[in-house]
Order: C-alpha cells, then sequence, then structure tokens
C-alpha cells in the first residue's frame, strides 16, 4: 500500500514538473532568427536588443518585442490628387522601407509599419499637388526622389530607412487623354514638315551645285540625256521614246538677211521683225550690228517734193 502511495507521489512530481517546464521553458530560452531582433524588457523598462541566434531570457520578468529588419512593402492605394494645373488625376505608388534602429521603432512610434503607410500617402498626395501634370509625367524619377526624401526625413526618428519611393501608375481622365493625344499628333506633324522642308532645301541646294557643274561641262547635260534614255527604255516601261539631236532645235530659231543677202542666225530683237509681212524687215542693221551703207532716197516720202 505504500508502495503505491509512493509510485503515486513520483507520477504526480512527474506531471507537475513537467507542465512547469513546459510553460518555463518557452518564455526562458528564444531563438532569434538572422533577420531579427529581440527588444527586451525587463520589468517594463527596455533592458537591450539580442539576436540572432539563442537567446536567454527570465521566465515572466522579460518580455521581447521581435522586430523584422528586412526590407518591407508599403503599397500605397490609389488615390485622388488635383496637380498644380488643376488636373485630377489617379496616381498609386509602392514603398520600399527597412528598420535600422529596432530600439527606436518599438519605442519611439507605435506600429511603425502603419504610421509609415499613412505618412507615405499624406507625402503622396501633397508632393503630387505641388507639381504640374507635364512634370509629373516627364520626370517622374525626380518626384519619386522628392518623395522618399520627405518620407526619410520624417522617419529616421522612428529608426527606418526609405529605401525608395515609385510612383506606380498615373491614371488621367478620357478628356485629358484624347487632348494629349491630339497634342501628340500635332506635334508629330510639325516635326514632319520640318524634316520636308529641310529635305527640299538641300534638294534645291544641290540641284544648283548640279546646275553650275553643267554649266561649266556641258557633255555633263549629254551624259545625264544618255542615262534618262536607258532608264525610259527599259524593258518594262510601255513608252516609246524617240530622241532628238540637240543641234536639231537650231533649224527652228529665226533668221535675218544682211545687205549681200546672206541669211544669220545671230540673236534678233523682237522689235525689229515684222511677222506680219512675208518676208524680214529691213532695219539698216548687218548680222553684227553695224549700219549698212546706202543713203536714204529722196522719193521715199508720200508726199513728192518737199514744198517749201
Amino acid at each position: 500500500m505504500n508502495t503505491l502511495f509512493g509510485v503515486t507521489d513520483l507520477i504526480t512530481w512527474v506531471v507537475v514538473i513537467a507542465i512547469f517546464l513546459a510553460i518555463v521553458v518557452p518564455q526562458m530560452f528564444k531563438i532569434m532568427r538572422e533577420y531579427e531582433r529581440a527588444v527586451v524588457f525587463r520589468l517594463g523598462k527596455f533592458y537591450m536588443t539580442k539576436g540572432p541566434g539563442l537567446i536567454i531570457l527570465i521566465p515572466f520578468i522579460d518580455k521581447i518585442e521581435r522586430v523584422d529588419l528586412r526590407v518591407l512593402t508599403i503599397n500605397v492605394d490609389k488615390q485622388e490628387v488635383i496637380t498644380k494645373d488643376n488636373v485630377t488625376i489617379h496616381v498609386d505608388a509602392i514603398t520600399f522601407f527597412r528598420v535600422v534602429d529596432a530600439e527606436k521603432a518599438i519605442i519611439n512610434v507605435e506600429r511603425y509599419h502603419a504610421a509609415t503607410t499613412w505618412l507615405a500617402q499624406t507625402t503622396l498626395r501633397s508632393v503630387l499637388g505641388q507639381a504640374e501634370l507635364d512634370e509629373l509625367l516627364a520626370e517622374r524619377d525626380k518626384i519619386n526622389k522628392k518623395i522618399q526624401e520627405i518620407i526619410d526625413q520624417h522617419t529616421d526618428p522612428w529608426g527606418i530607412k526609405v529605401v525608395t519611393v515609385e510612383v506606380r501608375d498615373v491614371t488621367l481622365p478620357e478628356s485629358m487623354q484624347r487632348a494629349m493625344a491630339q497634342q501628340a499628333e500635332m506635334e508629330r506633324e510639325r516635326r514632319a514638315k520640318i524634316i520636308n522642308a529641310q529635305g527640299e532645301f538641300q534638294a534645291a541646294a544641290k540641284l544648283v551645285e548640279a546646275g553650275k557643274m553643267i554649266e561649266n561641262t556641258p557633255v555633263a547635260l549629254q551624259l545625264r540625256f544618255l542615262q534618262t534614255m536607258s532608264e525610259i527604255g527599259d524593258e518594262s516601261s510601255t513608252h516609246t521614246f524617240l530622241p532628238i539631236p540637240m543641234n536639231f532645235l537650231e533649224a527652228f530659231r529665226p533668221t535675218i538677211q544682211d545687205s549681200t543677202g546672206r541669211k544669220a542666225t545671230a540673236s534678233v530683237d523682237p522689235e525689229d521683225v515684222d511677222f506680219g509681212d512675208s518676208g524680214v524687215k529691213d532695219t539698216g542693221k548687218t548680222t553684227g550690228g553695224k549700219k549698212s551703207g546706202g543713203s536714204k532716197s529722196s522719193g521715199s516720202k508720200s508726199g513728192g517734193k518737199k514744198k517749201k
């Protein structure tokens, strides 16, 4: 009977010790990962920061707060913002930050993650409200850096470092999208006209140079003439090309006769040619431009002899 009571007492003590160890051991030993730190409070006062690895605590006296030192992400929800030039847009962003001082992150701010999230939203609306739409679309890197600096300045007393801020999406009203599309189209047309005008200018300059070259070297015109014949006389062409010598056109130039009756093709003044007569009016000029040696006829006037 005494043996039975002894075994019962032993079992009772074993159970009590097991329960005690099950309660005390988890409170006494903690294992912290490489990216975690434990902020230890002893009797409510800050004691020290421990970790990583195995740490030993005084049960029921020491309390810890785990802090993650990895880069954390905040997804800033879509915000409605009015820009400096009075354009309503919807924009969202993403913020990357990490805890650099676990003690400050636990002691100086309540729920540092939520506090940083609200600060990022407020800063996003404030900074974008001071920028124009063109600046927001064209200089997004500058806007991101400015938002990051402002948030980092406010979170520095909390032991938090803002790594980067990225404005992810900017949604414009449909009317503004159509206006911007029309503006871009007109800008493309302006560039096309400028490029076309520059091409015409360069082509005209080259034509002037070619004209001067042909003027100094007349045989170049003949070579160009032969090249044109070769292009027109292609096998796939349906045109008929009949070349005419350049000297053939000289036969159609107007002619005059000098005092000896010889014809000349020198330059003729249109005022000296009477196209109503069958012949050519003799103006008293020779081919060389000198006056003839004949004298005036006294009977050339229709009135006969001159009255005194």
